[in-house]
């Protein structure tokens, strides 16, 4: 625990928040699904984003540089020790929503398949068509829906 608390220590100031903010947002996040579902869980969170995020959502950035690696390590590092299991749904939504306050616009995916008897589904982050938080590339084993998730509604004038 001393170790993992040095190496915290020795981030930079931005990554500690979004550390933090991933940390406490997914347990909300998974309260929020189980209690209130993925529609009223998703507004919420799209609700709390920026406003001028929606006015500037075409003209944003591609999805590379430091802010968006760093975010994805961080809420991966964040799930990896935080209390509990979070899902891939609820680590997506914790993305895309951190993503969102730092003006990157991207879209949770959400695929299904079968296999045998069993149905499966799962949530990863894309942004230009890139999947963010899938480093072995899991989810094209998935038929994913046509359109992600939270669709983000154009600023209304």
């Amino acid at each position: 625990m001393w170790e993992s608390l040095q190496r915290f220590n020795k981030l930079e100031p931005g990554a500690r928040g979004l550390f933090l903010r991933a940390a406490a947002l997914m347990p909300l996040i998974s309260l929020s699904l189980r209690m209130r579902g993925f529609r009223a869980t998703q507004l919420s969170l799209q609700k709390s984003l920026p406003n001028a995020f929606h006015e500037i959502l075409d003209s944003l950035p591609q999805a590379s540089g430091p802010s968006v690696g760093l975010t994805v390590r961080m809420v991966r590092s964040a799930a990896y020790r935080s209390l509990g299991n979070a899902t891939c749904l609820e680590k997506s939504l914790a993305l895309w929503w951190l993503l969102g306050r730092q003006g990157i616009a991207s879209s949770v995916r959400i695929g299904a398949r079968k296999l045998g008897d069993k149905f499966e589904a799962h949530a990863w982050v894309e942004c230009d068509g890139v999947a963010l938080n899938e480093p072995q590339e899991a989810h094209r084993h998935y038929a994913a829906f046509d359109e992600g998730f939270p669709i983000l509604e154009p600023a209304k004038k």
